[in-house]
């Protein structure tokens, strides 16, 4: 499971500026009777790459809030003797699966969406070459080389979308965080309140020899596409879920506060508002908090509404157990049906 902080942080200004190469050695041999031999400089070494790499134990950015800049080290110059100069170290940082890398225009250049994926962010300078290099047989004595080249410089913007096969969406407190809690060995902040959840969970979701990856998306509210409430900040981190989990929080029915069917509305229009595609995303509907629900019966008819509307759904009680096993059951059948369909379209395209 990914590592998760209190602080979550997905988007970054870095300035990279890689290592300066050696400068070449003008150098000639020193022996007994030949004080100005032959041409023996040495070629200067490569400055160090700036390097990111993507590391699946790590879930923000905040490594970066204080490191805005990096620099890596240049290459030494080469030396007499024909010896040449030791490269610089590269210096590598890790940023968490899902990492998007922009240039100061703003264009994608790198999406670091796989485990181990790297991207050379600046090239170190090209170290000069020594004297040695330019002896002829009409030039016996160079006594030249070339300087090295500086690295590159560059301003990134760092993007995070987090990576998850599905994604728990709904109004806050729909019961996600205490959801995911149940499923998984993630334990975000759990309590009454509004917004409880601040910063996106990850949980590693177990069943037989299947294993999944589930977000907590912190809640949504009317106008979250706009920036209201926590903003599309998190919206972001749907798009890359195969498989949505619409949480409705069906406790309150019995206190006569609140309109599953509303709230409904409520977050896929917001979706909808974000990314017209996430509309067409596999989906089960949750009906929420069922051990809050003294009589059943009060939600039959939900359920029958949204099963004639082709919705799947299920009831689950995060705090109980209730329905969890179900529901993993679900996912798991909607993530191959979703993988089926995305074959599919691959192989008629």
């Amino acid at each position: 499971m990914r590592k998760t902080s209190d602080t979550f942080l997905d988007e970054i200004t870095l300035a990279v500026q890689a290592g300066r190469g050696g400068d070449g050695r003008v150098s000639f041999r020193h022996e007994k009777f030949a004080p100005r031999g032959g041409p023996d400089g040495g070629d200067g070494g490569r400055g160090g790459n700036v390097v990111l790499e993507a590391d699946s134990g790590l879930a923000t950015l905040i490594d970066f809030r204080l490191r805005k800049k990096t620099r890596a080290p240049s290459g030494d110059p080469g030396q007499g003797s024909r010896k040449d100069g030791r490269g610089g170290e590269d210096v590598v940082l890790r940023v968490p699966v899902g990492t998007m890398v922009f240039d100061e225009q703003g264009e994608l250049i790198a999406d670091l969406s796989e485990p181990g994926a790297r991207f050379v962010a600046a090239r170190g300078g090209r170290g000069g070459r020594g004297n040695a290099n330019f002896k002829t047989s009409t030039r016996q004595a160079p006594d030249f080389a070339t300087p090295a080249r500086s690295g590159e410089r560059r301003s990134l913007r760092l993007e995070l979308k987090l990576l998850a096969d599905v994604g728990l969406v709904g109004l806050p407190n729909a019961g996600k965080s205490t959801l995911i809690r149940r499923l998984s060995a993630a334990r975000p902040r759990v309590g009454a309140y509004p917004f409880t959840t601040l910063v996106p969970s990850l949980g590693v979701v177990e069943l037989d020899d299947r294993r999944f990856v589930v977000a907590d998306i912190p809640g949504l509210i009317e106008g979250a596409s706009d920036g209201a409430g926590l903003g599309d900040r998190f919206l972001r981190h749907v798009e890359r879920t195969r498989v949505l989990v619409h949480l409705l929080d069906v406790g309150r029915m019995e206190l006569e506060a609140g309109d599953p069917c509303a709230d409904y509305a409520t977050v896929r229009a917001e979706l909808g508002a974000y990314d017209l595609s996430l509309l067409e995303r596999p989906e089960i509907v949750v009906l929420s908090k069922v051990d809050l629900v003294a009589n059943r019966e009060k939600l039959a008819p939900l359920e029958k509404q949204f099963r004639a509307e082709g919705r799947e759904v299920v009831l689950v009680s995060g705090a109980t157990g209730e329905g969890a096993a179900e529901l993993t059951q679900r996912m798991l059948h909607a993530m191959d049906r979703a993988d089926a369909e995305a074959a599919a379209a691959g192989a008629t395209a």
